[in-house]
């Protein structure tokens, strides 16, 4: 069930079917698992990219499949309605790391990174947050020196998505004079690979959900970076950084319609096999008014989602409406399986079903890539900003 608003094309169903098939194939079967183990499997993200679902929005002439944000959202929503860690890998991935690449990076860069990327040979990763940099993100103190012909970095960088597995990463750190800072005009962007001298993972988050998705604190000490790995110009990695977090935010939204379309999938099938007072409990109508608030706000939050992707795709300024729809994809996430939990009534509270798994995963949809209540901040800044 979709229950999608706005119909698709035939390229969008048939991805959706390659999707939907590989995910129930080679995701489904093994996610609670992965879960229960924190355990990352890799060999499903190069199958991933073999299909070419780490390289959707990256033109053919870099092995990608050129396709636009909408295409890109509908498939991401079909892998994180098998398994949200997998998803934010390739959320991150496709959005952040190789769009960053592909509108600032230099010819040499792109010529070196963005193929294998989409390919899937090379994971990426992105670096902005640190222990004490969560949403003022420009307070980060992550600090780069110019060196001869290489840039010295040393400092922290906290919630990074993949960082223990990631073969590129982009970096934020400051290059301004710590004694005149520039703000967030004092900040960078760096390629950074693992095997450069002082890169070192450091601790690896046990969190609530996404359990199988690494987020790892990373290491910088005397870090050298080659000076052809700034990304962009000097201090622009900051305005870099939040251009591309409006990508970022609906790899977001897709993944969390997908966890919320499992999650009322789960609690339909349920409701018609669960019996109560001589009768399946869907027959209730308490059951029936959640189950028709959940299919609503999914529907609502999947066709505010395609308008956002599809005003990226003409080319749009789409900073409000990225964060409108992380904001209500988001909380509807967490209140459809909140929903389902209530459904399945104590079953639904033991990891013996999936829909607890799901309201973990949920979570976190709230808070990366931007709070809630950043997300509103944005939006009434927008407002503020277009008024006449």
């Amino acid at each position: 069930m979709s229950w999608a608003l706005i119909p698709l094309n035939e390229e969008q169903r048939e991805i959706q079917r390659t999707a939907r098939e590989f995910a129930e194939a080679e995701i489904t079967p093994h996610s609670a698992a992965w879960d229960r183990d924190s355990y990352f499997d890799k060999s499903v993200i190069a199958k991933m990219g073999a299909l070419g679902f780490l390289g959707m929005m990256i033109p053919e002439e870099f092995d990608g499949l050129a396709l636009p944000t909408t295409t890109y959202v509908v498939a991401l929503e079909e892998i994180a309605s098998a398994d949200a860690s997998i998803a934010v890998a390739m959320s991150v991935h496709n959005s952040l790391p190789t769009q960053m690449l592909l509108k600032w990076g230099s010819d040499a860069q792109k010529a070196r990174f963005l193929a294998p990327m989409a390919r899937g040979e090379l994971l990426g990763a992105f670096a902005l947050s640190e222990p004490e940099a969560g949403s003022d993100a420009a307070s980060l103190t992550t600090q780069a020196v110019r060196d001869g012909d290489c840039w010295v970095l040393n400092g922290t960088k906290a919630w990074v998505t993949s960082g223990s597995e990631a073969d590129v990463i982009i970096v934020m750190a400051r290059t301004d004079n710590p004694k005149e800072r520039r703000g967030a005009r004092g900040i960078s962007a760096f390629i950074v690979t693992p095997d450069l001298p002082g890169f070192k993972v450091g601790k690896k988050e046990d969190k609530m959900g996404l359990r199988a998705s690494p987020t790892v604190q990373l290491e910088l000490v005397d870090m050298r970076v080659p000076a052809e790995n700034l990304l962009g110009r000097e201090g622009a990695g900051f305005t870099m950084a939040m251009q591309s977090l409006d990508n970022g935010r609906l790899g977001i939204a897709a993944q969390a319609i997908g966890i919320a379309r499992c999650a009322l999938e789960h609690a339909t099938v349920y409701a018609g096999e669960r019996r109560q007072f001589g009768k399946p409990i869907k027959e209730f109508e308490a059951i029936q008014f959640k189950l028709a608030d959940m299919a609503t706000r999914i529907a609502a939050a999947r066709a505010l989602l395609y308008q956002a992707a599809a005003a990226k795709d003409r080319g749009e300024q789409i900073t409000q409406y990225s964060s409108m729809s992380k904001l209500f994809a988001s909380e509807t996430a967490m209140w459809v399986t909140t929903q389902a939990i209530q459904i399945f009534g104590g079953y639904g509270y033991v990891k013996e079903y999936p829909v607890e798994r799901l309201f973990r995963d949920a979570k976190v949809t709230e808070i990366y890539e931007g709070t809630s209540e950043i997300q509103r901040i944005v939006i009434a800044r927008e407002l503020y900003s277009r008024s006449p």
